[in-house]
């Protein structure tokens, strides 16, 4: 059956987003390959995944016209959900850490979330369902 195994983030450096994923977010480095033309292959998900998971692929960007949809892939809106089972427990990790909060948490009916924003500016729901 098809599905979807990476969404591609374009990000301005391979390190620092590497840094920021595994570092404030407890993100796992799946895939670090250098492609021999200054390109690498970078992979990185939440820790535990596994096989048919969406994982996230880290493309430096090439040009100005990349260079400027980094941190705006989305157009403004939350683009991409990182659904947790201690909501608590990772929101207070990742404020330690030094992820920005766009908001306090709320607890909706369908579950407690809050906005925040990764390295660059896009913007994720951290989302315990109910």
């Amino acid at each position: 059956m098809p599905h979807i195994a990476l969404i591609t983030l374009v990000v301005r450096d391979y390190d620092e987003a590497i840094d920021f994923y595994t570092r404030s977010l407890g993100f796992e480095l799946a895939e670090d390959t250098d492609r021999g033309d200054g390109s690498r292959w970078v992979v990185v998900r939440p820790p535990g995944t596994t096989g048919d998971a969406v994982s996230l692929l880290l493309a430096r960007a090439k040009d100005e016209a990349q260079l400027a949809s980094v941190g705006a892939q989305t157009g403004g809106r939350v683009g991409f959900f990182l659904h947790t089972e201690d909501f608590a427990g990772d929101h207070a990790r990742m404020l330690a850490a030094g992820v920005r909060f766009l908001e306090e948490p709320r607890y909706e009916p369908y579950g407690s979330v809050a906005v925040f924003e990764d390295l660059y500016g896009n913007r994720w729901d951290l989302l315990q369902p109910a």
